[in-house]
């Protein structure tokens, strides 16, 4: 089955427009001002305008305050807030309870250990995102180009919703899904030509990679 797709830290309509004509399920702005990918929150309020009806719109925050989260709920209307910072379950629940959202809680991954985590979560968060852990010295969260070991994944129950992030990119997406059968992944910087660029070849590029790596198994010889 197709996974949701999610391109996140889209910054001009251009690629908006690219990532929804192939079939972009999820659209990503980042709230977090050290990213490259960061954006005034009235600038992309007036970016996701296109995307309204066709693809879920999708808050980005790292550990944000009830005045951060006002203002990008007022100024953007997504649909879904991914907390992608330290958000502790109670935390998770207040949000969704103020502004009456789903919440997609991001966690990041390099040993089984990290995984362990989620627990607390289930029944509480709406949907997970599995990033890599970041390199040392990044500042950043998420959106650092790296990978984690995916078949960590393989012990969640089949009941846990997520999506697959971390370093995707149209040379690596058919291994992923193969081996995770990921029902979401997210593309950032796999389809960037410098931090913070997206590129419209670069992402049909990773839409074509995705689109074959779903099509049916066809014998040798056929």
């Amino acid at each position: 089955m197709k996974p949701d797709i999610k391109i996140c830290g889209l910054k001009t309509a251009e690629t908006i427009d690219r990532a929804l004509a192939r079939g972009a399920t999820h659209i990503g702005f980042i709230f977090f001002e050290k990213s490259p990918r960061y954006v005034e929150p009235d600038i992309a309020g007036k970016l996701a305008e296109p995307a309204r009806g066709k693809a879920k719109i999708v808050a980005v925050v790292v550990n944000p305050s009830n005045d951060d989260l006002d203002e990008i709920v007022a100024l953007l209307r997504p649909d879904i807030l991914q907390l992608h910072g330290d958000e502790s379950p109670e935390r998770v629940l207040t949000i969704k309870a103020i502004y009456g959202l789903p919440v997609m809680k991001a966690f990041s991954v390099r040993t089984a250990d990290d995984l362990k985590r989620v627990e607390a979560y289930i029944g509480i968060a709406d949907r997970f995102l599995f990033d890599a852990k970041p390199p040392k010295g990044s500042d950043l969260p998420g959106g650092n180009g790296v990978s984690f070991d995916w078949s960590l994944l393989t012990w969640l129950d089949d009941n846990v919703d997520y999506m697959l992030s971390g370093g995707l990119n149209k040379g690596n997406i058919a291994e992923a899904l193969a081996i995770t059968k990921a029902p979401g992944i997210d593309a950032s910087s796999g389809v960037e030509s410098a931090p913070g660029v997206k590129n419209v070849a670069m992402i049909d590029e990773f839409f074509d990679a995705v689109e074959r790596a779903n099509q049916p198994e066809t014998a040798s010889g056929s």
